[in-house]
């Protein structure tokens, strides 16, 4: 069942981190030229903490 989650959360994490990084380039009115950069400086501390918090509380 573990498997489960964390494919979840990884799917969800994938998502919600390309929308924050489109709110951020449309609010900085272009795109990042090292874009999978910025995408991994966003997804991993996300990654990190949401990973944690699945292995705390249903683990």
């Amino acid at each position: 069942m573990d498997i489960v989650w964390f494919t979840l959360v990884a799917v969800g994490l994938y998502f919600g981190a390309d929308r924050l990084l489109d709110w951020i380039e449309r609010k900085r009115g272009a795109r990042f030229e090292n874009r999978q950069i910025v995408f991994f400086a966003i997804i991993l501390p996300l990654a990190l903490a949401a990973f944690w918090l699945v292995r705390t509380f249903w683990s």
